[in-house]
């Protein structure tokens, strides 16, 4: 009786432990779900890199994290997607530090004119041990964690043909140029010479053909992929900022992943980057034709120093709301990583 008694009960803790380690495996098992939102367009390599980062996720994880992708604002636009990342309403979206500036005040100098001197400066910068620094800041004081920084491109002025061609910063003046609605866009704007005018990316199309605004500032890559060339007239190189922007995830979100899933999900944001970086240098060395064939007039010979000197004074004085909270320290390090 007493054999049968321990064999019944040697039978119910192995019978348990299997029970028990099966339902661990099955929690282990559960799909994670990222949501993943962007207002940026079709064509867009930043776009595409979605797809990209998805696909590779997914695949490093054997399909137990599956991410949806939402591009061109289905979810929210511009203004509302930041809000909504750090609330939590969305897992993943692209930010900068145009956007973050106004929590952690520092970064409004990466979101200056001629800070970086192109692209090997800047990514060796954003995706080394200074900008691991940078987005800590950000985890800690906003709530959301930078994943790293993609190359959205060189950003030069793009103007409708009332302007007429730009040289210089006097040549701006008056000039309603579209800026994303935050102080630190509102800078830029004014750096460049220009009556900065926020205004949402959606509706920056149809502000140029009705004159809602007189010209924008993006990438070239963004111009073509936006059709902005189908209402405007001139670009001028200015080369003023070479331009990121960050995967972000929910801090949260993040901290409810395993290691294991943090690290597939670093992997998947190298592999976006790596495609998006190549894509974007690869259209911008092969895009001026495009331009030209649309009737677009390049102006290839801006004074460049003359627009570093007045943005730096502008900085200094109708935007020292921004440059006083510089890292000087910081600042020095970022050029001397050139």
């Amino acid at each position: 009786m007493k054999r049968m008694l321990l064999l019944v009960l040697i039978t119910a803790v192995v019978v348990g432990g299997v029970f028990a380690a099966g339902q661990k495996e099955q929690s282990a098992q559960k799909v994670v779900t990222i949501n993943f939102s962007s207002v940026s367009v079709p064509g867009d390599a930043h776009t595409e890199a979605m797809t990209v980062f998805k696909n590779e996720l997914e695949k490093l994880s054997g399909g137990t994290m599956k991410v949806n992708v939402y591009p061109s604002g289905q979810l929210f636009d511009q203004e509302g997607e930041q809000a909504a990342i750090k609330q939590g309403s969305v897992d993943m979206i692209y930010t900068s530090a145009p956007w973050l500036a106004e929590f952690v005040p520092y970064l409004s100098m990466f979101t200056a004119v001629y800070t970086f001197q192109g692209y090997k400066h800047m990514t060796k910068v954003l995706n080394g041990e200074i900008g691991k620094k940078i987005f800590a800041d950000v985890v800690e004081k906003v709530g959301i964690r930078p994943l790293g920084a993609y190359y959205l491109g060189t950003r030069e002025l793009n103007l409708v043909e009332k302007v007429g061609p730009v040289r210089s910063p006097a040549d701006m003046k008056g000039v309603k140029l579209r800026v994303p609605g935050s102080p630190s866009w509102i800078a830029l704007g004014k750096a460049l010479g220009g009556n900065p005018t926020p205004m949402a990316f959606s509706e920056v199309y149809m502000g140029l053909k009705t004159g809602a605004v007189e010209g924008q500032d993006n990438p070239l890559p963004t111009d073509k992929n936006a059709k902005f060339y189908e209402v405007t007239k001139y670009i001028v190189l200015t080369n003023h900022v070479v331009d990121s922007v960050w995967p972000t995830m929910n801090e949260k979100k993040w901290e409810s992943l395993t290691p294991q899933q943090q690290k597939w999900v670093m992997q998947a944001v190298d592999k976006g980057r790596a495609f998006c970086d190549k894509k974007v240098l690869d259209t911008e060395a092969n895009i001026l034709g495009f331009f030209k064939k649309q009737g677009m007039i390049i102006i290839d010979d801006p004074d460049i120093a003359a627009f570093a000197a007045y943005a730096k004074n502008s900085y200094m004085t109708e935007s020292k709301d921004i440059s006083k909270d510089w890292d000087w320290d910081l600042y020095n390090k970022v050029q001397a990583a050139k």
